[in-house]
């Protein structure tokens, strides 16, 4: 399973020009995806076909994503909350084997949050598995958009202890919150959670504030994805078909709910809470966004991604085509300026009329 978050390296579909549709229907559109409609009730709302939908959701969420991998960056944050947040892809796990024609990506999938209670600002996401290994890709990107020393809790999962230890090491004050749960006969039932018997805290690394630990915020915070995204609505059959859908709309809305919507406790945005922006965004500034998005990558058809490597030090290179499968990255970069500089040369030589010709036999 690929990995997906705020910058998705995945194979992606980018659509060559977003105005085939005017503005108003592109907000129109993007509105109602962001307001927990399905995109079959978007089509019967606005007469545009369902696949014209999907494409605008994969360019707005592959922007969306790649916009807020550069803004969300040197965070001066205090405390930290993460969870996850179930939801599945064409079928649940015990359904896969059944299915018709089910994809590799087929079953449970997991998005993986980072919330700061102080600004509510979304600050990172990742959709994949519930595993160590992409606990370790969560707790990395995370930690390269911190710009200081945070306390961070998260609840009783066990990959969290490897993950903190080996990319924060002793820079965090770190706590766990663990839930207890018993049984409640009377309250068996179908989709009924277990009873909280109580909460024990759990300091882990560090010093962290017993006051502070609580991972409230983020629970609350996978409430309000499932009812702002339909595909993560309990019950329903507008569950993603595609992995690489889900993370898209994951993405749409992290932007949505970051620069657009307004907190009611706030009564900003949780962007500007941060300082990340100094505006209340509207749909229309996110359509601006991916047009200037697409000026400057889509005509070359390939986007980049630059990361620092976990082992060893030094940052390599993901190179992203439009169409083509994933190359294996480009490694051997000292520094994050000398691997844009790679990209910028690289860059250079796919902009169009410098294609090479193809000889003819």
């Amino acid at each position: 399973m690929d990995l997906l978050y705020l910058t998705i390296s995945i194979k992606g579909h980018i659509m060559s020009r977003m105005n085939k549709l005017d503005q108003k229907a592109r907000a129109q559109i993007l509105h109602l995806l962001c307001e927990g409609s399905s995109i079959r009730a978007i089509t019967r709302l606005t007469g545009v076909s369902k696949n014209t939908v999907a494409r605008l959701l994969v360019d707005t969420g592959r922007a969306c994503a790649e916009y807020q991998d550069k803004v969300l960056r040197n965070l001066t944050c205090k405390r930290v909350q993460v969870d996850e947040i179930w939801s599945f892809v064409y079928a649940k796990n015990d359904n896969v084997k059944d299915a018709k024609s089910a994809p590799q990506d087929a079953g449970d999938v997991w998005t993986w949050t980072a919330i700061e209670p102080d600004t509510k600002l979304l600050i990172s996401t990742l959709v994949g598995r519930r595993d160590t290994e992409y606990a370790l890709d969560f707790m990395s990107d995370l930690k390269s958009r911190l710009s200081n020393r945070v306390q961070l809790t998260s609840d009783g999962h066990r990959p969290y202890l490897t993950a903190v230890d080996t990319v924060f090491g002793k820079d965090v004050d770190y706590a766990m919150l663990v839930k207890i749960y018993g049984s409640d006969p009377a309250g068996e039932k179908r989709y009924s959670p277990a009873k909280c018997l109580g909460a024990r805290k759990s300091p882990v690394i560090g010093e962290p504030d017993k006051k502070h630990i609580s991972t409230s915020y983020a629970e609350r915070q996978n409430l309000t994805m499932r009812m702002h995204m339909r595909r993560f609505t309990r019950l329903t059959n507008a569950f993603s078909k595609k992995l690489e859908n889900h993370g898209y709309n994951v993405a749409l809305y992290s932007m949505f709910y970051n620069f657009v919507r307004i907190h009611q406790t706030l009564k900003v945005s949780p962007a500007m809470a941060a300082g990340v922006t100094d505006k209340l965004w509207e749909i229309d500034d996110i359509i601006t966004m991916v047009e200037a998005w697409e000026a400057e990558y889509a005509t070359a058809g390939i986007t980049y991604r630059v990361g620092e490597n976990e082992i060893g030090g030094g940052y390599f290179v993901r190179v992203i085509p439009r169409y083509e499968p994933l190359p294996d990255p480009v490694y051997g970069f000292k520094t994050r300026e000398e691997a844009e500089h790679w990209v910028k040369q690289d860059r250079a030589s796919h902009k169009p009329g410098r294609r090479r010709k193809l000889a003819v036999s």
